[in-house]
């Protein structure tokens, strides 16, 4: 006869579930969905499209919040009927799907588990990515196009929407820099984890001595922030460059100037857009991330400042923060965490929950700790 009960394993993630639940707070979230539908509904409501689109996304999000939410709790009573018809028929098809749900179950509630613990300042709102190309040549800018391709399926499998905002290709292979958004709830908080200074290690592809290569990519990772950021910019503080578009090998991609970069002087910070159709569309995009890299760097240099007044000193996250090793050993570890992941081809194809996961749970751990 057949004997298929996963009852403990079943009720432990309920369990956990329901503090998920807790923390999510869903009666405020539906609060918070039928306030902004009832906005959404307002006939003048594009009259001001600044606040319109504010009142869109933020009820985009709050609703695939809820509905992921209402999705697993659906999934868990799913789970329980499928675990009985199995067990009655004695259908041994019926008990592998059972199991495999569960184990999907599982990993799916682990990582809402680990979203619980994002609640920094704007760990909520979605986020801008940025890679950069560093030393090791065509290596280097192969490897940033890697990364690139490796968090834009990552956002594929979690069925986020993603825009590209601008990529600077290099002459030979790869990109110099790619710039995109991430637009989903908590993409900062998750993905902040992923800011720092990547290291690849392989036999170059593009060398003919057969020697070891090392490479390295620098991903900044920065919120999507309200459009009225508190960040005054002078005029004169920015210089403006306006430039044609350029997709692979330099080429043209565009008949017009409409690409804006824009120059920080004071910071050196340079931030660059071609995505939008128009000059005036891809300069105000740019003003914006200009904006929230200032204020994110005013709120460093004064944290760093109050740690200076305190006498603490912390470690900083490191020059390296993960290597990535395609040669003998087929590696991925994170060097902060000490997780790794012996199959690199689905970590660069999007497989990165785990790493992720480890890292957010590191910086919680090491935030109680200070």
């Amino acid at each position: 006869m057949l004997e298929f009960d996963p009852s403990a394993d079943i009720q432990a993630l309920r369990s956990t579930f329901a503090d998920i639940k807790a923390v999510a707070d869903v009666e405020a979230l539906t609060a918070d969905i039928a306030r902004l539908s009832e906005e959404a509904g307002a006939p003048d409501l594009w009259d001001d499209v600044e606040k319109a689109q504010k009142v869109t996304s933020a009820l985009s999000h709050r609703q695939a919040e809820l509905k992921r939410l209402t999705e697993i709790e659906q999934r868990l009573d799913d789970l329980d009927v499928l675990v009985e018809l199995a067990n009655e028929m004695e259908d041994e098809e019926s008990v592998e799907e059972a199991k495999r749900e569960l184990v999907d179950l599982g990993e799916t509630i682990s990582q809402l588990e680990v979203q619980t613990l994002l609640d920094g300042e704007y760990d909520a709102r979605s986020a801008v990515v940025t890679i950069r190309s560093g030393a090791g040549g065509d290596d280097a800018t192969d490897f940033a196009e890697m990364l690139l391709r490796m968090y834009l399926r990552w956002a594929e499998r979690h069925k986020y929407p993603v825009k590209v905002m601008d990529t600077s290709y290099a002459e030979g292979a790869g990109i110099k820099s790619a710039t995109f958004e991430i637009d989903a709830p908590y993409a900062y908080g998750t993905l902040s984890v992923e800011a720092g200074t990547h290291r690849l290690a392989r036999i170059s592809p593009f060398g003919s001595a057969d020697k070891r290569q090392t490479s390295f990519a620098a991903v900044e990772v920065i919120p999507v922030m309200e459009e009225a950021v508190e960040v005054d910019v002078p005029e004169g503080d920015i210089r403006v460059d306006v430039f044609r578009s350029s997709g692979p090998g330099g080429q043209s991609v565009n008949t017009t100037d409409s690409a804006v970069r824009i120059t920080h002087i004071p910071t050196g910070i340079v931030v660059s857009m071609q995505n939008e159709k128009s000059q005036i569309q891809n300069r105000a995009a740019a003003m914006r991330v200009l904006q929230t890299r200032l204020l994110l760097l005013k709120k460093e240099e004064e944290a760093a400042k109050k740690k200076e007044l305190a006498g603490v000193i912390t470690a900083s996250w490191g020059d390296q923060m993960r290597s990535y090793f395609l040669y003998g050993q087929q590696l991925v570890k994170d060097l902060r965490t000490g997780y790794e992941v012996g199959n690199p081809a689905a970590v660069f194809d999007g497989d990165l929950d785990g790493l992720i996961a480890a890292g957010i749970r590191w910086r919680k751990r090491k935030d109680d700790d200070d």
